[in-house]
Formats: C-alpha cells, structure tokens, sequence
C-alpha cells in the first residue's frame, strides 16, 4: 500500500471549473484513499471573503496539468492513480456526492487528515477519481495544496 503526494495550483478559481483532482487510472485501475489535503492560497493579496472547498466523487475524468507524484517511502512503486492540477474542463461531478466540505476564509490555511479507516475512497474502476473544488469564492484568489494518497 504505497502512499503518494502531489501538489495543486490554480492561478484564479473558479465556482465552475474545479481547482485538482485524483482519478483512477483508465488502465489497470486501483483503489485509491484520499488520506490528506492542505487547502490554501498562495496569492499575494487576499480578500476576506467565504472560500469553500468541496471534494466531489466524479465518473469521468477532468482536464488539467498532470502531476508526477511524490512516493512517501521512495522503495515504493509508481502510482497509477492521477493527480491533476490546474483544472480547465471540469468532469462530470456525481450530483450530491460531496463526502467531504471545508468552509474557510480566504486568508486561511487549512490541513484536513483522515483518521484510519475513514479515508475517502475511489474506487478501482477507471475514471473514477475526487474532484477538489471551489463552488464559493468572494473573489477569484489563486489556490495551492497538497494531496496525499494511498493506493490498493
């Protein structure tokens, strides 16, 4: 069960196009746990505002730069899950499917951590994956973190 990290940016979010996302691979697919992310902005100015993250199960794969991942135990595999960063075409969200919400402020930053066993988990069929998003935003603030995964 190796673990993986990678990271995400987006110069300007947006309440329609997702910021990252972690899919399955379309090719031998595996089980993948969503053990952690950081949510943040690195923009050099921030509003006030509302910034909510929303973490969407998706059935289709989204657009955007693929990340190589870093292994946590470098004796490990390849990861062949896929993360992405700087969404442009967002997947098709299953509606209502939200496991996981982080209202925060746009100045914050935040780590969320899944205790053992209540990680979030993709399912080891292709396509299938987590889209990071921002359905909120008082403005259009840029948005970085890091995604650490484990696969099956």
């Amino acid at each position: 069960m190796a673990k993986f990290g990678g990271q995400f940016l987006k110069a300007t979010t947006s309440t329609t196009v997702g910021v990252a996302s972690l899919e399955a691979a379309s090719a031998s697919p595996r089980r993948v746990k969503l053990c952690e992310l950081v949510l943040g902005s690195d923009a050099g100015t921030l509003g006030t505002s509302n910034f909510r993250w929303d973490v969407n199960r998706s059935t289709t794969t989204a657009t955007g730069t693929t990340v190589t991942p870093n292994a946590l135990d470098p004796a490990d595999t390849t990861l062949t899950a896929i993360i992405k960063s700087n969404l442009t075409v967002q997947g098709t969200n299953t509606a209502g499917a939200i496991p996981l919400s982080i209202p925060l402020s746009q100045q914050a930053t935040f780590r969320w951590v899944a205790n053992p066993g209540f990680e979030i988990v993709i399912p080891g069929s292709a396509s299938n994956g987590l889209h990071v998003n921002t359905p909120v935003a008082g403005n259009t603030p840029s948005a970085a973190g890091t995604i650490i995964a484990e696969e099956q």
